[in-house]
């Protein structure tokens, strides 16, 4: 997902995202080592967007703790 479509989540619909993912993650480290899978390059775009979103997350609690 890109950063301007998680931007117009909230915050408890991005870590549902993350949550979300780690699980897809989980699912692919299974399939891979059962050997079922081949394509690991999701895994790495997966891991990408967990750091996207939690970045977005860490970002929105520096401005609330900026502001107020």
């Amino acid at each position: 997902m890109k950063v301007d479509k998680m931007r117009e989540l909230s915050e408890v619909e991005i870590e549902n995202h993350v949550r979300d993912l780690e699980n897809q993650i989980w699912k692919l480290r299974f399939q891979a080592a059962t050997g079922q899978t081949a394509g690991l390059g999701k895994l790495r775009a997966l891991r990408r967007d967990i750091a996207r979103a939690k970045t977005l997350l860490r970002e929105r609690e520096a401005e609330a703790a900026h502001a107020g």
